[in-house]
């Protein structure tokens, strides 16, 4: 089976004979292992690089540092979303306020120096939330520009009693120097690299202090039609449960239901698929045989008929129910 990988394995493959030390080795092995799909045909590929990934950390000399080499976090829930900003800007706050994680949070700047997962709940889906260390130049970790690519999101947070608009253009500045794009970036494609676009929400953060409201009317002002944006105060909690919809919003997702013939549907653990997927999607995220197998499905929801035939190139939406025959 052949191995069809994407055209960032071959960036992130460059990478690792370009890299000067093993730590810059590791970090671009780890990055081609989270990019390569996961089939038979890279089953072999996925061992070798494993090996050499062991093999690179037992003979490096630089334990600690070859210790935080190893920053690929795996994509639990339903997506993975990386949290950005400059220092103090009140990522660990928001983090620790919405998820079940506990990074460390301080009135001073760099107090985060790793990056901690913790998963949010929005009603019955989970999302994976990611806080990190300061996007300047002088803090950014080799690990954490393969962090925002392989991320299905990234959150912008800026401090409005201190500037936004200026924050914004330093933190897009950095994101375009590890070759991130977000908003409308089209002007900007280089035919020579690869570019990668990513969804972004801004996040006007301590809403709660003075002139940050003026400041935040400011940045609307600006933004508006090229990102979306909100204003919340992670320490007093404001637009938190807003906050958590425009996340789920933002990743343009849906949640399909799944019953067998004479059941009832089960609404704790629906299937995730990107808006404007197919009943033919769905079935294959159910089970990898099932794709071929499919002859149609009845759909319940979303204002149609209960029990609607469809065949496999029906659109789905959100809250679909799919009785899949086969």
């Amino acid at each position: 089976m052949p191995a069809n990988l994407p055209p960032q394995y071959f960036d992130a493959e460059k990478n690792f004979r370009l890299a000067k030390n093993p730590v810059e080795k590791i970090a671009a092995l780890e990055e081609m292992l989270a990019i390569m799909p996961k089939h038979k045909g890279t089953d072999h590929l996925r061992a070798e690089l494993r090996r050499r990934i062991a093999k690179l950390t037992e003979a490096s000399e630089k334990k600690a540092a070859t210790k935080r080499a190893s920053m690929v976090i795996e994509r639990e829930g339903a997506a993975q979303v990386v949290v950005i900003g400059l220092p103090n800007a009140g990522k660990s706050q928001l983090v620790s306020s919405i998820t079940n994680a506990s990074p460390t949070v301080a009135e001073y700047p760099f107090t985060t120096h790793s990056a901690t997962p913790g998963m949010m709940e929005f009603e019955n889906i989970q999302i994976q939330l990611i806080d990190t260390p300061p996007l300047v130049p002088q803090a950014i970790d080799f690990w954490l520009p393969p962090m925002l690519r392989r991320a299905d999101a990234l959150l912008i947070m800026v401090d409005l009693a201190d500037d936004p608009q200026a924050q914004m253009e330093a933190i897009t500045a950095q994101l375009e120097n590890t070759r991130i794009v977000i908003g409308d970036a089209e002007a900007r494609e280089q035919p020579e690299f690869t570019l990668w676009h990513k969804k972004a929400l801004i996040i006007g953060n301590k809403l709660d202090l003075d002139n940050a409201s003026q400041n935040y009317t400011a940045l609307k002002n600006r933004y508006e039609g090229r990102l979306p944006f909100i204003a919340i105060s992670a320490k007093e909690g404001t637009g938190l449960e807003e906050l958590r919809l425009k996340i789920y919003q933002l990743l343009d997702i849906i949640r399909v239901y799944t019953k067998a013939p004479g059941k009832k549907p089960d609404f704790t653990d629906p299937i995730i698929l990107d808006r404007g997927s197919t009943v033919e999607d769905a079935a294959a995220e159910v089970h990898k045989d099932f794709r071929a197998k499919l002859r149609y499905a009845r759909i319940w929801g979303s204002g149609k008929h209960d029990g609607l035939m469809a065949k496999r190139d029906h659109i789905l939406e959100d809250g679909d129910i799919i009785e899949l025959h086969m």
